[in-house]
């Protein structure tokens, strides 16, 4: 017998309501399965699946913030001895109903079945490599109360470095959306008006007047197809860069290479990089294993060839800090430096982790000081182009004594 989807809603030994999904070949075998969790079937319902063209899986909207907030909580009542099934029941009645109340709901129901508790993060999304080996780390070790406050600390040290980059490019890309926002709106409206009014003079326009009409016409009748077109190749760029590595690759060495900009990506990548393999590696995870989960943590495709290829010469006896050095210095000398000293010492996850801190603090100065050299420039590109424009529509009318 085909096995098929079921939806259930049922009650706990505490009365707690508790819903959930799994595959069973009927409805009595998924009522049997509840009893033996001791929950108390109210509804049992099946799922009809549809073509996979015609699915839509909507993902759990949890915030980075949430997830670090469970952490941080779950790390603090097991640290004052809570066990951990009643943890998962004080975290979710402690929330107002949401996927992230669904979600440790959900967990508490595999873990109250015999599942540990890194496998019932496997089988959610919003959990990553990272975090559910970090889990399973602290569980074999008898530590994870230890592992989920690192693990905290790790998210809020990634979400800062998040909001510093993510803030020195939110000002000029807002500005620069206003400012041909309204270089738009001057051409629809603004220079047809002015249009009319220069064709009775009679007279012969300046040249920078007549090229700001000539734009203004054509960005009437082209403007919004090559808005279109714009959008769409953008999209299909998009498409690309994500389904092929070798677009990505190039994309991503082509914004190593920008002046300052490349500078912030590189120290960016290199602190989230240390700081993701000082804590698995503070956690018990084998360097070799630790760099698995590290290669996809910078999204960065240069960085990630560079890990592999740094992962294969450790399995080949090299040590971290001569791997680094061969990297075609992508990753800046200290790094190597402070992994040779972390290596000789046997302190290497605090070097990695004082590391990872200089270099968040790098982040910060170069956001500062790229902010501080993007001011003057976004004010030079809106004084030529909005004052290009009113020069344009004004200097026929100054004129105006000699053409009459």
């Amino acid at each position: 017998m085909a096995e098929h989807r079921y939806a259930w809603r049922g009650n706990d030994r505490q009365g707690q309501r508790l819903r959930g999904e799994m595959q069973a070949n009927s409805p009595s075998d998924v009522a049997e399965w509840l009893r033996q969790q001791r929950i108390r079937p109210t509804q049992i319902q099946r799922q009809w699946t549809f073509p996979a063209w015609l699915k839509h899986t909507r993902r759990p909207r949890i915030q980075a913030d949430e997830l670090t907030q469970m952490t941080r909580q779950l790390a603090t009542l097991l640290h004052a001895g809570v066990p951990l099934l009643q943890s998962f029941d004080m975290l979710g009645k402690g929330l107002a109903p949401s996927d992230l109340q669904t979600l440790i709901r959900d967990v508490h129901t595999q873990i109250e079945g015999g599942i540990a508790l890194n496998q019932a993060f496997r089988k959610h999304q919003v959990f990553d490599a990272f975090y559910c080996n970090l889990v399973a780390a602290g569980e074999m070790s008898g530590t994870l109360d230890v592992v989920l406050d690192r693990l905290a600390h790790h998210l809020e040290k990634t979400q800062a470095l998040q909001a510093t980059v993510r803030s020195a490019l939110v000002y000029p890309a807002a500005i620069l959306v206003i400012a041909f926002t309204v270089l738009a709106l001057i051409l629809v409206f603004v220079v047809p008006a002015f249009q009319n009014i220069f064709a009775s003079f009679g007279a012969e326009l300046p040249w920078l007047t007549r090229m700001v009409i000539a734009l203004s016409e054509t960005f009437q009748r082209y403007g919004m197809a090559c808005a279109a077109f714009a959008i769409a190749a953008a999209w299909w760029a998009r498409h690309q860069i994500r389904h092929r590595v070798t677009w990505q690759a190039r994309l991503d060495r082509f914004l190593l290479r920008i002046p300052i900009a490349g500078e912030l990506i590189r120290h960016a990548c290199t602190a989230r990089w240390t700081r993701t393999l000082a804590t698995l590696f503070t956690a018990g995870v084998p360097l070799t294993e630790a760099l698995d989960v590290v290669q996809g943590v910078t999204g960065n495709a240069v960085f990630q060839a560079a890990t592999q290829s740094i992962q294969a010469q450790l399995m080949r006896g090299t040590s971290l800090s001569k791997a680094l050095d061969s990297t075609e210095a992508l990753f800046p000398p200290m790094v190597g430096q402070m992994c040779a000293i972390g290596e000789e010492s046997g302190a290497l996850d605090h070097m990695l982790a004082k590391t990872a801190d200089y270099y968040e603090r790098e982040v910060d100065s170069t956001v500062a000081r790229l902010s501080t050299l993007m001011e003057p420039f976004i004010m030079v590109v809106l004084g030529v182009l909005i004052g290009g424009l009113v020069m344009a529509l004004y200097l026929p009318i100054f004129q105006l004594g000699q053409v009459v």
